[in-house]
């Protein structure tokens, strides 16, 4: 029996160790270690409560509209504006958080995932006009292998011709996230950490030449991905079918929705959104979302075990390093007291099973393309071909919600400070479920408590000592060589980790401002 153990886990947003302990070449035990605490939470108390979408986007440099989307939803509730946020108001929101997931989505596959399946050596010998492939065949040729290396050598199976324009989309998926955000832009202000999206609705006012600008630009995405990226998807499942029978995990997904479609009702577990609110496990059948379930667990987290196995409204952050038994700043949330995987596959999942009929031909259609039942779902494969599903069904409806935007109409609502509230706000992250709770006393906010999506799945044991998700997904997986384990890379990256990413200030002429480091 030995040990393996990767830290940091490369290619994912932050910094996670992870250390399986490993048997004739099976994974036995699995733990995932969240390595840096942010405190977030505590910098948060005593605030103005509308602090909160500004600062609450700094919980990530990668996905920061998530956060101020769930912020604002939270406010909203706390104010008791929930249900009269103006249409506007509510478009602009989807607009801006839709084109900055679809992007989040192809720069996964591309830049994250897919140099786990693709060969970039192969460009060496690529002979062609292409302008993308012959730029990186001169990467190679100058030894200047970075990002693409170094990295563990998996078995690479793709076709050479697919496998080389696989490598010239990777470099044209860098242009399609650089117009993703800017369409985020046209109605965000800026990226990252936009400041356009309030409580109360929207800052911009949409005109003409903006909705236009923005549809140039949502067209280009949905063309890519659509004729891009979801083929390039279907063949890597086509050439590792065996992945989906692998890195399986807990079956149970749960997804809070999002994009809301309607927004008169102030409850967001049933409010009308274009991915569905619910859980559904391996049987596919749908259940209502009851966020009273939800409670995170710390037993094996550094955090004081006082604090463990309460609802996040009543939840608190108080560390405690070192602590016996623990080996994660990350908590470990729960939903009934089951472990939960969240994420692309779980939002497909639950809208899938809930009737959605274009939601169903997209995932009918894959599957009956790869000969897959619906099984397959839950695997490696199945959460790639989700993001994939999940990127098309936000992009193919992005421009029909601009043309929905009223011109000349408000995007905001006016409100007043409360002098004490609780609220709550539930939005789908790039990488799944993300929920928002605060409470006011005096006008400040006394407790704020944020569950990521990252922190299900990454989570570590829970006070039962139930594994994680992503730990779930490794212990039984058999790895050919443990000096090589691309296996576990393979399963812990089809989940898009995000743990903590840097923010970094710089002059325009990228000089560095200063740096600081905290011991």
């Amino acid at each position: 029996m030995g040990k393996i153990v990767i830290d940091p886990v490369t290619r994912i947003e932050g910094h996670l160790k992870m250390e399986c302990v490993v048997e004739n070449g099976v994974v036995k035990d699995a733990r995932a270690t969240g390595n840096l605490f942010r405190g977030l939470e505590i910098i948060l108390r005593g605030r103005d409560p509308r602090d909160a979408q500004i600062i609450t986007q700094r919980i990530c440099g990668v996905c920061p509209q998530s956060h101020g989307i769930a912020a604002t939803l939270n406010l909203d509730s706390a104010f008791g504006i929930a249900d009269k946020v103006p249409d506007n108001g509510r478009i602009l929101r989807n607009l801006i958080h839709g084109a900055h997931v679809a992007q989040d989505h192809v720069l996964h596959f591309y830049h994250l995932a897919a140099l786990d399946y693709v060969n970039v050596a192969d460009v060496a010998s690529y002979e062609g006009n292409d302008t993308e492939l012959n730029s990186v065949k001169d990467f190679i040729n100058r030894g200047a292998l970075e990002p693409f290396m170094p990295r563990y050598e998996g078995d690479y199976r793709l076709p050479p011709e697919v496998n080389q324009m696989a490598v010239a989309h990777y470099v044209r998926a860098l242009e399609i996230r650089r117009i993703g955000h800017e369409a985020v832009s046209i109605f965000g202000g800026k990226i990252p950490h936009s400041v356009g999206v309030v409580p109360g609705g929207v800052t911009s006012v949409p005109t003409t030449d903006s909705i236009m600008a923005y549809i140039w630009k949502v067209k280009i995405l949905q063309d890519f991905i659509n004729n891009v990226y979801i083929p390039d998807v279907l063949a890597v499942a086509g050439a590792y079918m065996d992945y989906a029978g692998i890195g399986v995990g807990c079956k149970n997904l749960l997804s809070y929705g999002m994009y809301d479609l309607d927004g008169t009702s102030p409850d967001y577990t049933t409010r009308e959104r274009l991915f569905k609110q619910g859980t559904v496990s391996a049987d596919l059948k749908p259940q209502p979302l009851k966020t009273d379930k939800i409670t995170e667990h710390v037993r094996h987290s550094w955090y004081e075990d006082a604090t463990s196995d309460r609802h996040p409204s009543r939840g608190d952050t108080k560390p405690q390093y070192g602590k016996k038994d623990a080996y994660s700043w990350a908590k470990a949330p729960r939903y009934g007291g089951q472990v939960y995987e969240v994420g692309p596959l779980a939002r497909v999942a639950v809208t899938y099973a809930k009737g959605d009929p274009r939601m169903k031909e997209m995932v009918e259609g894959a599957l009956q393309q790869l000969k897959a039942t619906p099984a397959a779902l839950f695997s490696v494969l199945g959460r790639h071909l989700a993001r994939a599903l999940s990127a098309k069904f936000i992009a193919d409806s992005l421009a029909d919600w601009a043309l929905q935007l009223k011109i000349g109409q408000p995007a905001y609502v006016e409100y007043e400070l409360p002098e004490e509230a609780m609220g709550m706000g539930i939005v789908e992250g790039s990488r799944g479920a993300l929920g928002h709770w605060v409470e006011i006393k005096d006008k400040k906010i006394a407790n704020y408590q944020a569950v990521v999506p990252t922190t299900w799945n990454i989570s570590p044991m829970d006070d039962q000592g139930q594994h994680g998700p992503i730990e779930q997904a490794l212990i039984g997986t058999k790895v050919r060589d443990e000096k090589n384990p691309f296996e576990i890379v393979r399963i812990i990256r089809s989940f898009d980790p995000c743990l903590a990413c840097s923010i970094h200030v710089v002059t325009p002429k990228g000089r560095d401002l200063g740096k600081f480091r905290v011991v």
